[in-house]
C-alpha cells in the first residue's frame, strides 16, 4: 500500500520512520511513505502557501492552488483513485474497525493541515474523507498521519515479533471491542505486590478466563461505553 503525505514539515516523520519497530513495514516496502513538501507547489521567490482569511480573524488559512497543484500530481503519479483524506475536528473518529479497513486497502493522500487550516473550496473539490483524533486541537496535521500510519503498519505481516499478539489488543473485535487485561512481568514479588497467583498457576484454561474477566473488569471502570448490553448483563454477575 502506499501514503501520501502533504506537509509544511516532512522532516517530522524522519525518526519516526526509521526507528521502532514499526520501521520494519516501512523499509520492507509493505507500507510506502512518501512525503510531499507543500511549498514546493508554490509560486514565487517566497513559496507562499497561506493567506489572511476573508471576513478577517486570527491567524492564516492555507491557500487552495498549492494544494490543489500537489494533490494532482500525486493522483497523476498513483494513477488510483485513492480517497484524500483531511485530518480535521469535523473528522470522523479513528477506531480500531477503520485501522484494520486501512491496513487492508490500497493507502491514500494524507493532508497535514496547519494554522487556521485549509480554504473550503480546496476541501469541498478534493477532499474525501476526514479523520479525527479526538476532541482536541493540534498545531497540525503530522501527529495525526503519523498515528494513522503507526497504527496501519503494526498490523502488517512480519512487523510485530509475534504476529498473533495484536489479536487481542485494546478495542480489537478479536477479544470483543473490550480494552486489554493487565500484565506482569518478572520479578514475581516488586514493592511487595505480587503477580496475581493465577498467572502463576500454569494453567492455560484459567489464565485465559482470568484475563477475559479482567477485560471485562478494566472495560467496565474504565469505557463502560465499549460494553455491549449482553456483556453489561455479564459482567454485573462476576
Amino acid at each position: 500500500m502506499r501514503f501520501d503525505v502533504v506537509t509544511l514539515f516532512p522532516e517530522l516523520f524522519a525518526p519516526f520512520l526509521s526507528s521502532g519497530i514499526t520501521r520494519r513495514a516501512f523499509e520492507s516496502g509493505a507500507v510506502e511513505v512518501h512525503l510531499h513538501q507543500l511549498r514546493d507547489y508554490a509560486p514565487g521567490r517566497y513559496k507562499r502557501v497561506d493567506d489572511r482569511p476573508f471576513g478577517g480573524g486570527p491567524g492564516m488559512v492555507l491557500m487552495a492552488q498549492p494544494l490543489a497543484d500537489c494533490v494532482d500530481a500525486i493522483v497523476a503519479q498513483r494513477q488510483d483513485n485513492a480517497p484524500v483524506v483531511l485530518f480535521c475536528p469535523q473528522g470522523e473518529l479513528l477506531h480500531h474497525n477503520a485501522v484494520q479497513n486501512w491496513s487492508d486497502s490500497q493507502g491514500a493522500i494524507l493532508l497535514c493541515g496547519r494554522y487556521e487550516g485549509l480554504d473550503q473550496r480546496f476541501i469541498d473539490t478534493y477532499v474525501t474523507q476526514r479523520i479525527s483524533l479526538g476532541d482536541f486541537v493540534l498545531s497540525g496535521g503530522e501527529i495525526a498521519a503519523i498515528a494513522l500510519l503507526d497504527s496501519v503498519a503494526r498490523l502488517q505481516k512480519g512487523v510485530l515479533s509475534d504476529q498473533d499478539s495484536h489479536a487481542f489488543d485494546s478495542f480489537n473485535p478479536a477479544i470483543d471491542g473490550l480494552l486489554d487485561c493487565p500484565h506482569y512481568t518478572r520479578p514475581e514479588v516488586w514493592r511487595d505486590i505480587p503477580v496475581p497467583t493465577t498467572l502463576m498457576s500454569g494453567n492455560h484454561g484459567l489464565i485465559d478466563q482470568w484475563r477475559q474477566q479482567q477485560r471485562q473488569v478494566v472495560t467496565q471502570n474504565k469505557r463502560p461505553d465499549l460494553l455491549k448490553p449482553s456483556t453489561t448483563k455479564a459482567k454485573s454477575k462476576l
